[in-house]
């Protein structure tokens, strides 16, 4: 790919990621970011060019001896700039910068003032401290001088100057570490929010499959969401101050180094660039690498919780070698690929330290040719040396920060390919909303119905099911049975809505009215009061309502393990898989639903208990539709619906129905 296309395409992933939180995007342009970013840089220097005067003509008028002393030069400096076109330009631009923000004060409402406003004191940081570093660098010209001229009284003066600059420099260096990673907190809290919320909208994280990795190109979202958006947010806000500490720095030390010498300038733009070219080419495999070894990395922290969350079953197959094996693939993967990495990284460091080391003789030989022509005083190379450092640092950011870059350019990478993709889901979940507002309705709340309907499971082509008209009303009961393969937990996805018919309608219950249990229910991170009340908020129950709904499903003895309701405990490594059926049966029995779907939610539980838990349900009077392999099942149920897995299918009674044919 051309480069300067791949850094455009980058260019437009960051202001995607970034944009939101500063702006919104749906009905703001892109230029109309970039002039507030302008505007913010005008209000800034206008602010700074305000408070010096301020602070000039304040300690003149009660302490001018202080001033005299600590400033010396300073208010000259600034007379010069207010008796020049510069001071009524840099008012005019700052009168127009707080026009910009009164103009898009309607888009910067719900907090986005607030990043904006740190921005701008950290950009006024950044602006003071450069201003005290070139002060510095003529307090080191003048000590330089009066050391070689024996000038002690001036030493001394000059050395109380510079400890003055130190303490003025050391608190607004604190305060500017505190408040970079505080708005990069503040971003992250946002921005994982945001990606949070869009993730669990759309059944996104039902649609992106984080588990088949040959086929879905978003790998590892729980890293995207946490891992990749915190080095995101972090690394924009120091990348970007430091973007702005370098102009800023280029700026100002380049007119120092230009009344030094324009040849040493002009010798210094030609090696900068020329370097930064160099490293900028040898270094566009660390993308790539970069990117790989985040994903890599993600794949073996994965497999190593995916051990931790089967241990038990692992245990009981000693499975260890060969889980073991896969890890070890996975760790191999990211091994060989940093390996490949810290080559590079070691190639581009090389580059990088004969940049640096060479960098250093280039101010003598160019300064000696005119101190020894007694041009200028010998302190003039200690303040070309620090100049000199200080515009190579700026121009070389890229050459200096190559490998940090490269990591944050697969970082955006990786999270805008999130953000993109759960976007294209709600695009596509509205389609298939309209596609499912035609071919369903959740309006009636008393029927599941089912009319000519084709299902073929999404990704394929197979066909499971043609055809098929059922009907389920309240108090009626359907048994779903066929061989392994046939659609039967198709069908009930698509009776609960996870999944569009290819053809015909289904008309369902309203949201509420049908609940699903699965097979293996669902446990989630949370207190025993959470599990039996989810997804309903756990204060609707009384702690005797809860108790009794576990005696009812037959787990007393749950009740006095753990009489307190709201412990927390690792509930699937903790109860077998039939106390977590029960368990999600007493969860049903609190919700409460009309209509039931069941998916073989009693496969771990002896027929006793089976029949005692369908029973509650039948005298709670709920309609539900369960997929099941034991014969004992059809005695709750009225209605069988046989399926071959071919399309075709058959509604039988259940009175009499044998099911062990399909087991």
């Amino acid at each position: 790919m051309n480069p300067l296309k791949a850094l455009r395409g980058q260019l437009a992933k960051l202001q995607r990621l970034a944009q939101p939180y500063f702006l919104p995007v749906d009905d703001t342009k892109s230029w109309q970011f970039l002039l507030l970013v302008v505007a913010l840089l005008a209000v800034v220097v206008g602010s700074t060019l305000l408070l010096l005067t301020g602070v000039l003509a304040l300690t003149g008028a009660v302490i001018p001896e202080l001033r005299s002393r600590f400033l010396p030069g300073v208010p000259e400096q600034v007379a010069a700039i207010w008796n020049s076109p510069i001071g009524p330009l840099v008012m005019v631009l700052l009168a127009g910068g707080l026009g910009c923000f009164v103009a898009f004060r309607g888009k910067l409402r719900h907090g986005r003032w607030l990043p904006w406003l740190l921005m701008a004191v950290i950009t006024l940081l950044i602006l003071v401290i450069n201003g005290i570093n070139v002060g510095i660098s003529y307090v080191a010209r003048n000590i330089e001088n009066a050391l070689v001229g024996y000038k002690a009284e001036e030493f001394w003066k000059i050395v109380a100057i510079y400890a003055f600059c130190l303490v003025i420099a050391l608190p607004i260096r604190a305060i500017q570490s505190y408040l970079i990673p505080k708005l990069g907190l503040l971003w992250r809290e946002w921005l994982s929010g945001r990606l949070l919320s869009r993730y669990l909208s759309n059944r996104a994280y039902y649609v992106l499959n984080p588990n088949d990795e040959s086929i879905e190109e978003i790998d590892n979202p729980d890293q995207r969401i946490s891992q990749d958006a915190a080095s995101f947010t972090g690394t924009s806000l120091s990348v970007t101050v430091e973007i702005i500490s370098a102009l800023l720095t280029f700026v100002s030390f380049i007119i120092v180094l230009w009344t030094i010498s324009d040849k040493l300038a002009l010798v210094l733009l030609v090696y900068s660039v020329g370097g930064t070219g160099l490293i900028v080419f040898a270094s566009r495999k660390l993308v790539n690498l970069n990117y790989q070894q985040l994903k890599l990395e993600a794949d073996f922290r994965y497999g190593l919780v995916h051990i931790r969350d089967n241990a038990e079953s692992i245990a009981f197959y000693r499975g260890e070698q060969q889980e073991g094996r896969e890890a070890g693939r996975r760790l191999e993967g990211a091994i060989r690929n940093y390996d490949r990495l810290i080559i590079w990284e070691a190639l581009i460091s090389v580059i990088q330290r004969s940049y640096d080391y060479f960098s250093r003789f280039l101010p003598w030989l160019v300064i000696a040719p005119i101190y020894f022509a007694k041009d200028v005083d010998f302190g003039v190379f200690g303040q070309a040396s620090i100049a000199f450092s200080q515009v190579l640092f700026s121009v070389s950011y890229i050459v200096n920060n190559i490998d940090r870059l490269a990591a944050f350019s697969a970082s955006i990478s990786r999270l805008e390919g999130f953000q993109g993709k759960v976007d294209s889901i709600g695009i596509e979940a509205a389609a298939l909303e309209a596609q499912l507002a035609a071919t369903s309705t959740g309006s009636s709340g008393n029927s599941i119905l089912v009319s000519h309907v084709d299902l073929v499971p999404p990704r394929t082509n197979r066909t499971l099911i043609r055809d098929l008209s059922v009907e389920v009303n309240l108090h009626q009961r359907l048994l779903v049975v066929g061989p392994s393969g046939c659609g039967k937990t198709s069908f009930l996805r698509m009776v609960s809505g996870l999944w569009p018919p290819a053809a015909g309608r289904v008309e369902r219950p309203s949201e509420g009215d049908l609940l699903f249990i699965p097979q293996k229910p669902y446990m989630l991170l949370g207190s025993l009061r959470e599990q039996l009340c989810y997804p309903l908020q756990p204060d609707r129950f009384s702690d005797e309502q809860l108790r009794h709904v576990l005696e009812q499903v037959r787990l007393p003895e749950l009740v006095g393990r753990y009489p307190d309701l709201d412990i927390i405990q690792d509930w699937p490594r903790l109860l077998s898989l039939g106390e977590q059926q029960r368990l999600a049966f007493a969860r049903l029995l609190l919700n409460s639903p009309s209509f039931v779907v069941l998916d073989e939610a009693t496969s771990a539980l002896d027929v006793a208990t089976e029949r005692h838990l369908y029973s509650l349900l039948a005298d709670r009077e709920m309609a539900f539709v369960s997929v099941g392999h034991r014969p004992t099942l059809t005695a709750f149920h009225d209605t069988v619906l046989e399926l071959d897995g071919s399309g075709n299918w058959r509604l039988l009674p259940a009175a009499g129905y044998d099911v062990g044919r399909h087991a």
